[in-house]
């Protein structure tokens, strides 16, 4: 049997990672629901970059870039981190290099994994199917807030957890993913209304940014699972799959 566990955020990765070779990287609001809606909409790959210089550079060389700090578009660029931004059809077969505040830092930590794919509320359901198929140890990783815990990405943790959980073939030995999967629970039926008071909900309704939040809280509006290869996250195929 596999193990499933739940990390907080990137200030807790170092005390979970030495027993995980596949990394699930979580940021609701709004990184990872951007990736996934970029993939399932025909960008060709995500290049996520830590930094806003590193974002400059690649721009420079006339790549499309994106770059979000705090919830807004750093000056200088077109694209943030807005899910809808990423439909445009403009879009389809690009590549794009994407920095953002915490998501994108997360992906970072975890580039030395055999295994890194992007998760979110939007893609829940095809990206625990494969999971579950994968017979692999997994750790998911909430990107947080600035390194603290945060309830969105908890939550998503929490319905990873409890899928796989749920479909015998793995067990838990953390707090944290117990906690995860009691919290999701607890707001699967209305999670705009359960994630109302939750500190970056606030910080984007005061950015006008409450259809965002709308659309990274729907679950399984996207099919597309985003994965770690060469650098870049593109579309997982079987191709992948049999190269992890």
């Amino acid at each position: 049997m596999n193990r499933i566990e739940v990390c907080f955020s990137p200030g807790e990765y170092h005390l979970y990672q030495e027993s995980f070779d596949l990394v699930v990287v979580l940021d609701v609001l709004r990184a990872t629901s951007a990736i996934c809606t970029a993939i399932e909409h025909g960008v060709k790959e995500i290049i996520p970059v830590a930094t806003v210089e590193e974002a400059r550079e690649l721009q420079a060389k006339g790549y499309i870039a994106a770059a979000e700090r705090g919830g807004q578009i750093v000056e200088g660029f077109d694209l943030g981190n807005s899910p809808y931004s990423y439909m445009d059809p403009q879009l389809k077969g690009k590549s794009v290099v994407l920095t953002t505040t915490n998501g994108t830092k997360a992906i970072d930590m975890a580039r030395s994994k055999d295994t890194v794919v992007v998760g979110a509320l939007n893609n829940l359901n095809a990206l625990c199917d494969w999971l579950i198929e994968q017979e692999r140890d997994i750790l998911v990783l909430g990107s947080g807030w600035k390194d603290k815990f945060n309830l969105e990405d908890t939550i998503c943790g929490g319905a990873i957890a409890d899928q796989c959980l749920a479909s015998g073939k793995f067990y838990a030995d953390e707090d944290s993913t117990v906690a995860a999967k009691f919290i999701f629970r607890s707001s699967r039926d209305n999670m705009f209304a359960f994630l109302k008071a939750s500190s970056h909900r606030r910080r984007l309704r005061a950015l006008d940014l409450n259809e965002d939040v709308k659309y990274c809280l729907t679950p399984n509006n996207c099919t597309a699972i985003p994965v770690l290869k060469n650098g870049s996250l593109v579309q997982l195929n079987h191709e992948h799959l049999s190269s992890s």
